[in-house]
């Protein structure tokens, strides 16, 4: 595993050595993979055209289920939980849909349900990179409580605050959206020193995913709650270059084969 904020390169991704310190992309990771968007994500995005650039294909998904998730427990980055057996189903169901592409790389979170979610991609010799602007939003003295109706009440005030507007709003010892905004400009930063026909996978979480959504497409954080998640769900994404350009939205589809847990 790379340390936090350092890359695996896989050995045989070492040779030849990168001019200037960059990274040898094997020639099998150069294609890319072409897809149908469905008629339902582009009445609701519209993607405009390319205009016949390559693009930058981003595939953006929450980590799989645990089993604070299965409770309806909060968990945030103060709780480095494991997938359940649920979870790893639902991790080697989109592995089995998604295997053909030929990532680029893999970029994570610092927890490890996001390392989990893609071991199978990790293992196929792809560069890993971990992020902690992808780690999930700190939900303060919050995280790991039992749910109960004091709890819900908290939860209902903190999202009210932050879509009326209030983003600086957080929990005790927890983050605020506005805080995490400044650690995933890092990753955005990164991603715009791709360049066309390439594909990344990224793992993260779910109000973290929310967020990194509204950022990517340059609208209000307050706008978050339009972009739904489910575990293993994806985003699919577009970079010409300017615009990152959503093209799939919260698709579950390699879960259909997967009975409800």
């Amino acid at each position: 595993s790379p340390l936090k904020g350092e890359v695996y390169i896989p050995a045989r991704c070492k040779a030849p050595q990168p001019p200037k310190g960059g990274v040898y992309i094997p020639a099998r990771c150069k294609q890319k993979q072409q897809f149908m968007i469905g008629a339902e994500n582009k009445d609701k995005f519209n993607p405009p055209p390319l205009g016949g650039r390559g693009a930058v294909t981003i595939y953006i998904i929450r980590h799989g289920e645990t089993d604070l998730n299965k409770r309806g427990i909060v968990q945030g980055r103060g709780l480095d939980t494991d997938l359940n057996e649920h979870g790893r189903l639902q991790a080697e169901a989109f592995h089995q849909t998604y295997k053909h592409i030929p990532f680029d790389f893999i970029y994570t979170s610092t927890l490890k349900r996001t390392h989990q979610t893609v071991d199978n991609f990790i293992k196929s010799d792809i560069p890993w990179e971990q992020f902690p602007g992808l780690d999930e939003l700190a939900w303060g003295i919050y995280e790991g409580r039992e749910n109960s109706i004091e709890n819900r009440k908290a939860f209902k005030e903190l999202l009210n605050n932050w879509t009326t507007g209030n983003l600086d709003f957080k929990f005790e010892n927890g983050e605020s959206p506005n805080e995490v905004k400044l650690r995933q400009l890092e990753v955005i930063k990164k991603l715009k020193e791709h360049s066309g026909n390439q594909n990344i996978l990224i793992c993260m979480h779910g109000r973290a995913l929310r967020l990194f959504l509204c950022l990517l497409t340059n609208i209000s954080a307050t706008e978050m709650e339009q972009f739904p998640h489910q575990n293993t769900c994806l985003y699919k994404v577009e970079y010409d270059g300017e615009n990152f350009t959503i093209i799939d939205f919260d698709n579950i589809d390699h879960l259909k084969h997967i009975l409800p847990n």
